[in-house]
């Protein structure tokens, strides 16, 4: 049971990287899966939500209208679109996924599963 986070980098205030968040061993397709960010010397936070069955999907205010969370169930995968990014939003980025099947983002997941985290740095 294994979620890598990738396509971190570098980008400039204003520019767009798109997270991924792949699984393997298990599916995610019926489980919540979250996106969390640590800055330096700061803790780790809850960004966003994908619910399990009807795909809700839920935002921390300091990200919400730029960016966006999906799934492909197809390809086990979920993403986080992130776009107009500001250097506030440097940080390691961490996926989870819930440890059960069909918990909705509002019923609070019991995110088990980590990523190892891929670093985002925006550059002023």
């Amino acid at each position: 049971v294994q979620l890598q986070a990738s396509g971190g980098g570098l980008v400039q205030t204003g520019g767009s990287l798109r997270l991924s968040c792949a699984a393997s061993g298990f599916t995610l397709d019926y489980r919540a899966i979250g996106w969390f960010r640590q800055a330096p010397g700061k803790e780790r936070v809850w960004i966003s939500c994908i619910g399990s069955s009807d795909g809700s999907t839920y935002y921390a205010d300091s990200v919400k209208g730029r960016f966006t969370i999906s799934r492909d169930n197809a390809k086990n995968s979920v993403y986080l679109q992130m776009d107009n990014l500001k250097p506030e939003d440097t940080a390691v980025y961490y996926c989870a996924a819930d440890r059960w099947y069909g918990t909705s983002c509002q019923e609070g997941p019991d995110f088990a599963s980590w990523g190892q985290g891929t670093q985002v740095t925006v550059s002023s």
